[in-house]
């Protein structure tokens, strides 16, 4: 069962979360990481989804 801010167990081993960071904020790390393996981490590209899992 998992709500609109948390993201499922299987969401996270696809996405390969280490076991340290599996906490509400997982389905706010997901999409940065994501962004960060397209953009090859440049840090400017994605400052939206940065700011979003800092917060």
């Amino acid at each position: 069962m998992t709500s609109s801010t948390t993201a499922s167990q299987a969401e996270m081993e696809a996405a390969r979360v280490p076991l340290g960071w599996r906490d509400q904020c997982s389905s706010l790390l997901i999409p940065l990481n994501v962004c960060r393996h397209k953009t090859l981490y440049m840090p400017w590209k994605c400052e939206d989804e940065r700011h979003g899992y800092e917060k």
